[in-house]
This record gives C-alpha cells, sequence and structure tokens, in this order.
C-alpha cells in the first residue's frame, strides 16, 4: 500500500519570508553577509582569536558570527567586517522591475567573484 504524499508548499525564496520571521529581507542579508565573512575567515586560515583581533571583536563574537548567531550584528557592522576582510562591498538602489512593483522593496545580497580573484584561486589550485 503506497503511502500518501507529505503536502508540498512552494518557497518564497526566502526561507526567513517562509518562517513568518519578521523583515525576512533583513535576516536573509545579514545572513548571506555573514557566510561571505565565515568563507573570507576560512580562506585566510585565520584562528577565531586572530579573527577578532582583524574585525575588531572578540573571540565569543566571532563564535557568534561564524555559527550565525547575528541579533548582536547590524548589517553596516557586516559589511564593516568585509571590508577588514579586505572584500569591496557596494550598495545600489535601483527601481523595481515593472512586474515586481509593490509597496515593499527587497534586500538582495550578491558575493561577485572579480577575475583577479578566479585568477588567484586557479592559481592557488594549481599549485
Amino acid at each position: 500500500m503506497a503511502k500518501p504524499k507529505a503536502p508540498v508548499t512552494r518557497s518564497s525564496g526566502n526561507v526567513f519570508e517562509d518562517l513568518r520571521v519578521t523583515e525576512p529581507g533583513e535576516v536573509l542579508a545579514k545572513s548571506e553577509l555573514a557566510a561571505l565573512i565565515g568563507r573570507a575567515l576560512q580562506a585566510r586560515r585565520l584562528t577565531q582569536s586572530s579573527a577578532g583581533k582583524l574585525l575588531g571583536i572578540d573571540q565569543p563574537k566571532v563564535s557568534e558570527l561564524i555559527r550565525g548567531r547575528l541579533t548582536r550584528f547590524s548589517t553596516e557592522r557586516l559589511m564593516t567586517f568585509l571590508t577588514r576582510l579586505g572584500r569591496d562591498v557596494e550598495i545600489v538602489v535601483h527601481e523595481p522591475r515593472a512586474a515586481r512593483a509593490t509597496l515593499r522593496g527587497r534586500i538582495h545580497v550578491r558575493a561577485a567573484r572579480s577575475r583577479r580573484a578566479s585568477n588567484l584561486a586557479a592559481l592557488e589550485a594549481n599549485t
């Protein structure tokens, strides 16, 4: 006898919106920024203590950041951490596309990989 299939709900594309978190766009942006910080720390092979010195925070806060506990960190502070890690942060504000025009805009974080970074990664992979 076949089991009945569980109902499936299509995602909005933002898990925080699906979970009905307050300000889901901001929470998603903060989590994406934190993930970029984590990748930058990992690429540099920094300990949490040395990462804390570089970022200007103590080791327990680095641990919170890496574990996604972001309530103590503003979006602005996360962007500052990225600049301290040598990343450029660009903020772009534009009009919504006509098909998506709503009363509220959205926040979106996108990591762009430069040609220089791509070339460096390729060189590191070959050594």
